[in-house]
């Protein structure tokens, strides 16, 4: 097994502009999220003390703005969170694929998503769609807790292991997203299709890297929150609340050192490793057909793609037609 850890984080490095604002994004929500639920415990706080609510519609209201905060939260994912992560792939492939930094890569990055994709929501369902294959087939080939069922602490051991290659798929598809931003592909179902295939053909490497980081991460996040502790002990020496606030002042900066740092470069070594071990293959049947046996979402996929290129088929004809038509009047 290959580790690409050293290229990686070279390419993460040289992507920091994207990575710096992941973090800045991060933060802000964070900041917007403590002030929203900051100011609806406060205003119900108020209103049930002057009492103007009762209980029951305070619950009541808290509950509502749960769902709004909710709402608000997916419609960020899918339309904000969702670009600039794709964007960040993006030059994270280019630059892997052409060893060249682009000059603007903010600019680079949303530009080659809104050429591949020109609605944001298909590109959030094609992700979905691959996640959800890459899991099934991973849980396929991962088989391990029926072969060692006999066991109460092995059963518990491939549990655990069952929700790391679960975690790992989430960052896999990451590296399929990242093919189809190396290929001169018009049709991203088509292209997200042939990335999957070339998974199943190198599927060892780049799980196992995966599997080995992931692993280190539940060792990172630990020995992150023991080291940060002090600082929450220190302040809870002032008073038990300012304790409780301290508290969550140490998981808000592990989550933003987390989701700023670490996982960008999970994300960068696994695409790494991805791209470099299948520069050399190329999509097959025999690959094909085996994963449509592992995973049920691969049929879909595939008749996606067929669908995609039966309507630009149709499309081009149409064109076709109309420029035939222009010609003729114009004779």
């Amino acid at each position: 097994m290959k580790f690409h850890f050293r290229t990686a984080t070279r390419v993460f490095f040289r992507t920091l502009p994207f990575v710096l604002l992941r973090m800045g994004v991060g933060a802000a929500l964070g900041l917007a999220t403590i002030v929203y639920f900051g100011l609806t415990a406060g205003v119900g706080y108020y209103l049930l003390n002057a009492g103007t609510i009762s209980s029951g519609i305070a619950i009541v209201g808290l509950l509502v703005a749960i769902v709004l905060f909710i709402g608000l939260w997916r419609l960020l994912v899918r339309y904000v969170l969702y670009v600039i992560k794709a964007g960040h792939i993006a030059v994270i492939a280019h630059i892997i694929d052409t060893g060249e930094s682009p000059p603007n890569q903010l600019r680079f990055g949303t530009g080659q998503v809104k050429s591949r994709f020109t609605e944001t929501s298909a590109l959030f369902a094609l992700d979905q769609l691959v996640k959800s294959v890459i899991r099934q087939f991973n849980n396929r080939v991962v088989s391990v807790s029926r072969m060692l069922s006999f066991s109460s602490a092995l059963r518990s051991l491939t549990q655990i292991l069952g929700r790391t290659v679960a975690i790992a798929a989430s960052y896999i598809d990451e590296a399929v997203l990242a093919y189809m931003f190396t290929k001169d592909e018009s049709n991203p179902w088509r292209a997200a299709r042939d990335g999957v295939v070339l998974y199943g053909k190198n599927w060892k490497p780049v799980l196992g890297s995966t599997l080995v980081i992931v692993l280190a991460l539940y060792v990172l996040t630990f020995a992150l929150l023991l080291a940060l502790s002090p600082l929450a002990i220190v302040i809870g020496n002032i008073s038990p609340t300012v304790e409780a606030i301290g508290w969550v002042f140490v998981a808000g900066i592990a989550l933003t050192l987390y989701t700023g740092m670490l996982k960008p470069w999970i994300k960068t070594v696994v695409i790494t490793t991805f791209l470099i071990e299948s520069a050399n293959d190329t999509p097959d049947m025999d690959t094909l057909r085996a994963i449509e046996s592992r995973s049920k979402k691969f049929s879909e996929l595939t008749r996606r793609a067929e669908m995609e290129d039966t309507n630009s088929t149709t499309t081009d004809q149409q064109t076709d037609i109309a420029d035939s038509n222009v010609t003729t009047e114009s004779t």
